[in-house]
């Protein structure tokens, strides 16, 4: 179908977009940022519950590593929650494992609830890092799930809903922590605890959904389950081209069991998908997006903001970052993953080298503050509209069915642990650099730039066997019958 009636068609896909990114994308953004507020009362609850323990007061030293490792953690769980996607979504299945992902939401949401009742800050540790497994296995799930519904014209748009609902959450966690809602002392259990909300809202709406129609297909030989589900979600009889599409890619690894780790890392005829996966999109981690949200409030500090008004220009963050991840979805079709990816990398390193020479002579004119404000928001606006957006999308165009969950777990394993590297160290990164340190990410933009443009075949409106085919040439570029050989791996 064309037009607006072949795109209206898709409605009870596109609300299964909505499905599973509330309970995953929106989840990891909601935890991102709602832990910013609430770090003054967090740090008193915990002063006094150490002082009711130890009689007396906890340190300062211990207090600051107590908190930074309450911020943390949430990466560790997340990791974790990333392992297990390769094995809990193979073995029961995408919507299985999210309705049992959801639970785990709902017992950390009610740890956090009862802490201060129970006068335990460990509770809260232990909440965070189930947030985090919450968080590190619905993501991965999500997009296996939304990658293996969807028709190849509509995949890099759907996709892209997890970066459209991560920024969403973002912004939601920074509304509902100020203080005119539940940013205060007597709220902050409640602000906290706000996860288990998304968790109910997926789990009991899931259930009318029907599973991955290519994990029914491909993984579990159901062609009727397969087919039914394709026409529930998209509407449509005539699935003859999407089936034939299914069926060469179960042909191709036919007798195969779903691929471990191990052969993920080591298999030549994925070699090229695992670079495209780790380098531009796992490492985002690594672009200074988090050092620039560190930043922002000294820039925003130096150009005269008045503290309380900070979070209203935090909030003006997450709103530009959500609105150019949505305009983003309207492109990725249009203009391609390469693109916009590879020049949104490049677009970036520019930009923060402008960055750092201007915060180098930040008090020598009086505009220069407000300029950096600008640079800022431009820096936000490359990447959603780039990096931040595609790199939801591309990591499911890669990898053929029985690869899949493993490649999830290298991306999830090198995304966690990227976040929570940066998040313990970057600290004492910037004490030692300063403003300087954004040429780290400088270098590892503009690594990522030229690897996207120069290397990596584009994957838009490609069925997953083409793909492998145009990454065959790269695995194989020394060998003749290459496409063929690597299409059966």
């Amino acid at each position: 179908m064309d037009g607006a009636k072949g795109k209206l068609q898709y409605w009870r896909l596109y609300l299964l977009s909505i499905v599973l990114g509330i309970g995953g994308s929106f989840q990891y953004g909601l935890q991102v940022s709602v832990i910013a507020s609430p770090e003054e009362y967090v740090r008193n609850f915990i002063n006094r519950t150490w002082l009711r323990r130890n009689d007396r007061p906890v340190d300062e030293a211990t207090s600051q590593l107590l908190w930074s490792f309450i911020v943390a953690v949430l990466s560790l769980g997340a990791w974790a929650g990333a392992i297990h996607s390769g094995s809990l979504p193979v073995k029961y299945g995408r919507k299985k494992a999210l309705l049992v992902n959801d639970v785990v939401a709902l017992v950390a949401a009610v740890l956090m609830l009862f802490s201060r009742m129970a006068k335990s800050f460990e509770m809260i540790l232990i909440a965070r890092f189930l947030y985090g497994y919450n968080v590190g296995l619905g993501l991965s799930v999500h997009l296996m799930y939304l990658g293996e519904s969807s028709p190849k014209q509509l995949r890099g748009f759907l996709t892209l809903t997890s970066s459209i609902f991560i920024g969403f959450g973002k912004l939601v966690g920074q509304i509902i922590g100020i203080k005119e809602i539940l940013g205060t002392d007597e709220m902050w259990p409640y602000l906290l605890a706000i996860g288990g909300l998304p968790a109910i809202l997926q789990f009991v709406t899931l259930l009318f959904f029907p599973e991955a129609p290519r994990y029914l297909y491909i993984d579990k030989g159901d062609t009727e389950g397969c087919q039914r589900a394709l026409q529930w979600l998209w509407q449509e009889d005539d699935l003859k081209i999407e089936l034939d599409d299914m069926k060469k890619e179960r042909d191709s690894s036919q007798g195969e069991k779903a691929k471990t780790v191990k052969d993920v890392l080591t298999s030549r005829c994925v070699r090229w998908q695992l670079l495209t996966l780790a380098i531009p999109c796992a490492g985002v981690q690594f672009c200074g997006i988090n050092a620039l949200y560190f930043y922002a409030f000294d820039i925003f500090r130096e150009s005269g903001v008045p503290q309380d008004q900070m979070h209203y220009y935090a909030m003006g963050i997450g709103g530009t970052e959500l609105v150019t991840i949505t305009l983003c979805s309207f492109l990725i079709d249009r203009a391609g993953r390469k693109k916009l990816m590879g020049f949104g990398y490049l677009l970036m390193g520019v930009t923060m080298c402008v960055l750092t020479a201007m915060l180098s002579i930040k008090d020598q004119y009086s505009w220069i503050p407000y300029m950096n404000i600008a640079l800022i928001f431009c820096i936000i606006s490359i990447y959603g509209l780039g990096p931040s957006g595609v790199s939801m999308a591309l990591p499911a165009d890669l990898f053929l069915q029985a690869w899949r969950p493993s490649a999830f777990v290298i991306s999830g394993t090198i995304n966690w642990l990227g976040m929570f590297l940066v998040g313990m160290c970057f600290g004492y990164v910037v004490d030692g650099l300063g403003q300087f340190c954004f040429l780290i990410f400088v270098v590892y933009c503009v690594f990522s730039a030229a690897f996207m443009l120069g290397f990596v075949p584009e994957t838009k409106g490609k069925t997953m066997v083409e793909i492998t085919e145009d990454f065959s040439k790269l695995n194989y570029k020394s060998k003749d019958g290459d496409v063929e050989i690597s299409t059966k791996l």
